[in-house]
């Protein structure tokens, strides 16, 4: 059986089990459940810490994972990103309070407090910095107003934690992140229960993204409503009985529906319907 790591708890595990749904598979319904073993799939769900999935990975003793990039990194692990989920998106920056450094060109000799040593270290040298790194697991944002540190590096979404605490934002982000599933460096990457694996959850992927549009359009216009509709490869046309009219279906980008809709209707097609994908192999 293909052996997976699913994150047990936090933001990445609900969002990682509705894909894996999506997709097909079996999930836990207790969150007390450990493992969790889909046999008409072939395949055996580990539910773990997020921070040590790719530890396990790494050993090898499970095949590939779902975890944050940022943990992956920050564990040093030897393990590689594969897919992108497109979800759990965020940005790794500095703060600290105003006045105190512009960037990390003013960081030496400070001390830095952050939940993602990792990371920090590696940007560190990487800068060609020399700074101290105090690790603390979670809210970061006390650790300059209790003296611990000078500057903090954390996950920002909006900053409004970090405006409250009286920081602001400084320097270029350190990384953006989301969720991603990962191997072992080194494994081999035409395993065929990978690859299955790896096209369902694109699969899911291109169903959240696309729509399946329908439309009718008269036989003049047909060019300019399928230069606007082109699909994939093309779009299928169908005759109406109708004389002069053809049905029209092709996949387009959901964000853009609304718009296509709004210019068929002007070039005079009609019956335009959207309508979602639960599933799609391209």
């Amino acid at each position: 059986m293909l052996r997976i790591a699913v994150p047990n708890k936090g933001a990445l595990s609900g969002s990682a089990m509705a894909m894996l749904h999506e997709a097909g598979y079996q999930q836990r319904k207790e969150s007390k459940e450990l493992v969790l073993v889909d046999p008409e799939n072939e395949v055996e769900f580990f539910y773990l810490r997020p921070r040590d999935i790719a530890i396990y990975v790494s050993s090898g003793r499970l095949d590939i994972g779902i975890t944050g990039r940022d943990l992956l990194l920050d564990s040093g692990a030897d393990a590689e990103e594969i897919l992108q989920l497109g979800f759990a998106r965020s940005t790794f920056r500095y703060a600290t309070k105003p006045g105190t450094a512009a960037g990390p060109q003013d960081f030496d000799g400070m001390t830095i407090a952050t939940s993602y040593e990792g990371i920090v270290a590696a940007h560190l040298k990487e800068s060609g910095v020399k700074a101290s790194i105090v690790h603390l697991d979670g809210a970061v944002e006390t650790a300059i107003e209790l003296g611990v540190a000078q500057i903090i590096a954390d996950v920002v979404e909006t900053g409004t934690s970090m405006r409250n605490a009286g920081l602001e934002v400084i320097g270029d982000p350190i990384m953006t992140s989301e969720a991603v599933v990962i191997r072992r460096n080194g494994a081999p990457a035409d395993d065929p229960k990978v690859q299955q694996f790896l096209r369902r959850l694109q699969g899911v992927l291109v169903a959240r993204s696309y729509v399946m549009m329908d439309y009718d359009c008269r036989v003049e216009h047909l060019e300019r409503a399928v230069a606007l509709t082109p699909g994939l490869e093309s779009p299928t046309i169908s005759p109406l009985h109708h004389e002069g009219w053809v049905a029209v279906r092709s996949m387009v980008a959901a964000k853009e529906a609304q718009r296509i809709m709004d210019d068929l209707y002007e070039l005079g097609a009609r019956a335009i319907l959207t309508t979602a994908i639960h599933a799609c192999r391209l």
